[in-house]
């Protein structure tokens, strides 16, 4: 048996897909693994932001294409990059144990303090909200380009610091280029940050992918990605949501598209529904 697998080109996507290789690797050695890479259109249009030119499902096209032409088996994704809809041809057969999910402040190299007389460099609406509320004299501006590229415009001077995902700078060995963590409460992370999400043909036998499958990775990812694409909310959007598994319990917070905060508790065996519901409840308060 051998099995291609799809990943964009990038530093980080190679590792994050590398992961899933060495889990197949360890529980099946009988499967033969390739990795196929390719460059999307998400990373070829680097002047413009995601919100312009059709959000991060641009991030994800070229890959999809691979795999119902046949051309890759399964492809690796952080799951924060999926379009929120998903399509019934190419569904995601399993989501990772999630690593840390809060973002973090970065500043430049042998810098001991955030300046700022340059703007913060992120990529999302969700974090430019909320870093505004952090730091109200601030100056939020977008930084487009993999997390390599992104820290090469820091260190050159362009930006005071960059807000990043903390899973990406650990899976690439740069925990420490952290200067300080944001809890989850200060920035609510992206539906799905830190979770990796494997999208197969339909049809296909899966059963391989028990070895890297998690449960409570992927009644998150459920729950939050739920809310989302209640809400209409896509990839580029404001929209965050977060939750935690406790035993059968999940919690799960969402953030709508102006800043508010809301909660909601319940099983953990419901993730879509937990997410639907608060969705609907800030919607009638007024909230989302």
């Amino acid at each position: 048996m051998k099995i291609r697998v799809g990943s964009r080109e990038s530093r980080l996507a190679v590792i994050q897909a590398e992961l899933l290789m060495e889990a197949v690797r360890a529980a099946h050695p009988n499967i033969a693994l390739e990795l196929v890479t390719m460059k999307t259109t998400g990373d070829r249009i680097l002047d413009r932001t995601l919100d312009k030119i059709g959000g991060k499902g641009l991030f994800v096209r070229e890959l999809d294409q691979a795999l119902r032409d046949g051309r890759v088996d399964v492809t690796v994704h952080s799951c924060k990059d999926l379009p929120m809809e998903e399509d019934a041809a190419l569904p995601t057969a399993a989501f990772s144990r999630r690593e840390d999910p809060r973002d973090a402040l970065v500043l430049p190299r042998d810098t001991a303090e955030l300046d700022f007389s340059k703007p913060i460099g992120c990529a999302s609406l969700r974090r430019r909200i909320q870093l505004l509320k952090l730091f109200p004299q601030a100056r939020v501006e977008p930084v487009r380009g993999n997390v390599l590229t992104r820290l090469d415009k820091l260190d050159s001077g362009q930006y005071g610091a960059l807000v990043l995902a903390a899973a990406g700078l650990k899976r690439l060995g740069l925990e420490d280029r952290i200067f300080r963590y944001f809890s989850t409460e200060e920035l609510l992370p992206a539906a799905g940050q830190g979770i990796l999400a494997v999208q197969v043909r339909a049809g296909m036998d899966t059963a391989w992918l028990d070895c890297f499958a998690d449960r409570a990775g992927e009644a998150c990812a459920k729950a939050e990605r739920s809310f989302v694409r209640t809400l209409d909310g896509g990839c580029s959007s404001p929209i965050a949501a977060f939750a935690v598994v406790d035993g059968e319990t999940m919690t799960l917070i969402g953030m709508g598209s102006g800043g508010e905060k809301d909660s909601v508790t319940g099983p953990a065996d419901r993730p879509e529904e937990l997410g639907q519901a608060l969705a609907e409840r800030m919607r009638r308060e007024g909230h989302a």
